[in-house]
């Protein structure tokens, strides 16, 4: 169990939370939520014991085994699935701690190895790794590749496999779906849901939170209230108690400007003096309770389009790809005026592919492209956050832009995203991934596009942000293709889906429901079909994979009995030896003069050596019978 006990958490001279005392039971789901800087970061660092307290306690078990995802990856040439496998801490001491006890032909530390291995289910370690590295969206051919090859946006998920490794009392994920897309985030939600450690969780997806999470750790203001149920529960349950915080201060208003005004009108009259006196009095005594507050709310929508040709924008019999190779073929699409296309996919079929080429940033391999009059697209990716001008600021990039409208009206702009005052002017080479995504959000939205195309454009943003952009996308006039991996977003925003997979994008005559069933099916398909080629292998070449089996199993036997073998062998020659001397003592012994003799040192001598001898024979054996039952375990070769 955690328990806060009137803790106070500070980090410079800013207040994060204070005398906050509750308690997280062992096994429960959390859901740690808050406005950006609210603390939840600085939470985690004190979990992890990277940061101290201002005042208050943190009492957890100090066995507990801690996970979390590193923020950096460093450029190694292990093997993908060797660094995942690093993450198993116990795994990796026993196999270091097997390979010296075998080279120094430890038999009992080998058996006793052998038996922790089993315990923590460590011969299977390496299948559950590659599961993991499979369901969070990397092919076969991927685990034995070098980390340093892979990208940024890669290498976060493996840091976020090497976490799941980890036998965890305590698993602390922020944020783990940032760089993930649909299909490895609904894998990893079955994951987490089966987990049977504590979790506590930041995510900014709402569906994500739903499925796993029993309870919503909150900051607001200071405060950090733990709510039970899942993020949709917290949402009403916070607004029902916001609800009843505002009918109460507005009835304790009411209540004091009565008092004030008999205050006022009375205290000067000698007749109501004492009843005057006595409501000034109340009125210090009472308890103040302050005006239902919301974190600052995002509020902005997209202004209309100049234009609005009919259709959009058609592909006709298109195929793209790379390399003169069609990753996508015969792709035929209409996009017309107010039309919402949800894109579905798994990671590598094309999505992305397809968004470029829609946005004619990849030039199509054959077919045909027609545009509408006045076609304005504007198109959102993350690579663009890498095009802000860092040593500009956010009002800087909007005077750039339009250099015509007034620079108040750019601030008052800027302020629905959440760039006010001091932020506005501020050069924007520190922002968070947050505030820059917002940032070129603002500015696209600010050219008036008639068509978005929209490549995860939720990542980094709040659950705020979030929500501002799924109603400013209802009220937009324009036509809409997303990519996303916030379920929420999709199901607000698009009428429709297409699915791209095996070379095509089709329409998708389902839901998001249906597609997490389609997922499951090409999932069983795969482990199917990977069943039938090792079959038809086995088959082809069973004489060769049958010597070769049996030959490792031979192998194995040889190696699991050798260090047996060795210590019964030199067991038995410390019997014949102790035996021999044990017995010389014996005879000695046995001498009748010996007893009679005045100096009785040696009659003392040879007694405790003969129990000395006796004793080492027995204890070798019990370990003599011990290893030969060891020996009868393992089949003969």
């Amino acid at each position: 169990m955690i328990q806060f006990k009137q803790l106070t958490l500070v980090r410079g001279l800013k207040i994060l939370i204070q005398a906050a005392s509750l308690q997280l039971h062992s096994g429960h789901k959390v859901g740690l939520t808050g406005a950006n800087g609210a603390g939840k970061s600085s939470l985690f660092a004190l979990l992890r014991g990277e940061m101290q307290l201002e005042s208050g306690d943190l009492d957890m078990p100090s066995t507990w085994v801690i996970a979390h995802v590193a923020q950096e990856t460093p450029a190694l040439a292990m093997p993908a699935i060797e660094f995942v496998l690093d993450g198993d801490v116990e795994l990796r001491h026993i196999e270091a701690a097997l390979i010296d006890a075998e080279t120094n032909h430890k038999g009992e530390l080998i058996a006793e190895l052998h038996n922790r291995l089993m315990d923590i289910d460590g011969y299977s370690a390496k299948a559950r790794a590659a599961e993991l590295l499979s369901g969070l969206g990397f092919s076969q051919a991927n685990l034995q590749q070098a980390v340093s090859t892979f990208s940024g946006g890669w290498r976060v998920r493996l840091n976020l496999a090497r976490a799941l490794m980890c036998r965890s009392d305590l698993l602390l994920l922020d944020e783990p779906t940032n760089h993930l897309d649909l299909d490895a985030v609904i894998w990893l939600e079955g994951w987490l849901q089966s987990y049977r450690g504590t979790l506590v969780l930041i995510s900014h997806d709402r569906d994500f939170l739903d499925a796993i999470v029993n309870h919503i750790a909150h900051i607001e203001q200071q405060t950090l209230t733990l709510y039970r149920g899942g993020y949709s529960d917290f949402e009403r349950q916070r607004a029902e108690k916001l609800a009843l915080q505002q009918a109460m201060f507005e009835k304790q208003q009411r209540k004091v400007s009565h008092l004030q005004s008999y205050i006022d009108r009375f205290r000067v009259q000698a007749t109501k003096a004492r009843q005057a006196q006595s409501r000034i009095k109340a009125l210090e005594r009472m308890e103040m309770i302050s005006a239902a507050h919301v974190d600052s709310q995002f509020n902005f929508e997209f202004r209309a389009p100049i234009a609005a040709p009919d259709p959009l924008l058609v592909l006709d019999d298109m195929s793209v790809g790379y390399n003169n190779v069609a990753l996508i073929k015969d792709i035929a699409l209409a996009i017309r005026p107010g039309e919402r296309l949800g894109l579905l996919g798994r990671n590598g079929a094309g999505k992305t592919t397809l968004i470029k080429l829609l946005a004619n940033e990849l030039q199509p391999l054959s077919g045909k492209r027609v545009e509408g009059k006045d076609l304005n697209i504007g198109y959102f990716a993350q690579h663009q956050l890498e095009q802000l001008r860092p040593d500009e600021s956010p009002l800087q990039h909007m005077l750039k832009l339009d250099p015509l409208t007034r620079e108040q009206e750019h601030l008052n702009y800027l302020g629905g995203f959440d760039f006010k005052g001091e932020m506005a002017r501020s050069p924007c080479t520190n922002f968070s991934g947050g505030e820059k995504s917002r940032l070129a959000l603002a500015l696209l939205i600010w050219t008036r596009p008639n068509l978005l195309l929209l490549d995860e454009p939720t990542n980094h943003l709040d659950l705020e942000m979030r929500h501002a952009l799924t109603l400013a996308l209802q009220d937009y006039e324009g036509g809409v293709i997303l990519v996303s991996h916030d379920r929420a977003l999709l199901r607000a925003t698009c009428d429709e889906f297409i699915l791209v997979a095996d070379g095509k994008a089709l329409p998708f005559d389902s839901d998001l429901e249906g597609y997490s069933q389609w997922l499951n099916e090409q999932r069983l398909k795969e482990k199917q079909a990977t069943q039938v080629l090792t079959d038809d292998k086995v088959n082809k070449n069973d004489n060769i994979v049958s010597r070769a089996a049996n030959k490792a199993e031979r192998q194995a036997r040889i190696a699991e009995r050798r260090p047996l073998v060795k210590e019964l062998e030199q067991i038995e020659l410390n019997i014949n030896k102790w035996q021999a001397d044990k017995k010389a003592c014996d005879e000695r012994l046995n001498d009748s003069a010996l007893y009679a003799a005045a100096d009785k040192s040696e009659l003392q001598t040879l007694l405790k050596k003969q129990a000395e001898f006796a004793n080492q024979i027995e204890v070798a054996e019990e370990r003599w019978l011990a290893l030969h039952e060891l020996l009868e375990a393992i089949p003969q070769i």
